[in-house]
């Protein structure tokens, strides 16, 4: 009982924004340093010392940006989803929030995994781009991220905004299945995943070791920038509120 009390009140104390933003900073800060930390030795070992690989040559370094990109594109969207579906529930507004400063992010990083999947694509398929189903799906979620910015600049109302653009979030989610098990139901140019849980790696060491520090870093990286553009939202919604009067005195005085 003691647990799920605790987990009530951690559940609304993030819902406050005033206690978001006050607590953040030192979350956001340290998600910059871990992410730029971990992306740089992730692509100094990938790009530097990994050897060439048996078929591909040095064009399947690509991958180290690539891969992390794509799977990271998913993961916002469950995040963006999950909001949806707690501002459906509970019209929390912090939910609202996470969604307009996480799908930016999430267009961008499905953006570049599209991009660095045309480079990879070129030497090592003959082509930059087939219509198959892995590559369909992930430019379906490049769209259903746009469709959320555009959703909510297209509604005037904030609270008619906010209750479509969660429906499109959570009704978006049923493209992320598709993306992952295309290889799978359809015939597609890709190959399966590499990586599954519960089975060994079909993927060497020496290029594991790499794609999974970029890919951290790219989670943190990712996670640090959402909380930077979450903490603007908040300072943009609350600027009638008196803590965010304090907190800009406060915060012109150490400057």
């Amino acid at each position: 009982m003691g647990l799920v009390a605790w987990a009530q009140r951690a559940f609304h104390k993030t819902g406050s924004p005033r206690w978001f933003f006050l607590g953040s900073r030192r979350w956001m800060v340290g998600l910059y340093a871990a992410g730029i930390a971990l992306i740089v030795v992730g692509s100094t070992i990938g790009l530097g010392f990994v050897p060439p690989e048996r078929f591909q040559g040095d064009s399947f370094r690509i991958l180290f940006v690539h891969v992390p990109a794509v799977h990271l594109a998913q993961a916002i969207y469950v995040a963006v989803a999950i909001a949806g579906l707690v501002y459906l529930v509970w019209r929390m507004k912090m939910a609202d929030l996470v969604i307009a400063a996480a799908a930016p992010v999430g267009m961008a990083v499905t953006a570049a995994g599209l991009a660095t999947g045309v480079v990879w694509g070129m030497p090592t398929w003959g082509t930059g781009w087939v219509w198959d189903a892995r590559i369909i799906s992930t430019l379906v979620l490049l769209l259903l991220f746009f469709g959320l910015l555009a959703l909510r600049q297209a509604i005037p109302r904030p609270d008619r905004a906010a209750m479509a653009v969660s429906l499109l979030a959570v009704v978006g989610v049923v493209n992320l299945p598709i993306i992952k098990y295309s290889v799978e139901w359809f015939t597609t140019l890709h190959q399966p995943a590499s990586l599954t849980l519960g089975e060994r790696p079909a993927i060497a060491p020496v290029f594991l070791v790499p794609l999974a520090l970029n890919a951290l870093g790219y989670y943190c990286l990712a996670a640090g920038i959402v909380i930077a553009a979450l903490r603007m939202k908040i300072i943009e919604r609350e600027s009638g509120t008196s803590w965010v009067a304090d907190w800009l005195a406060g915060h012109r005085e150490r400057e």
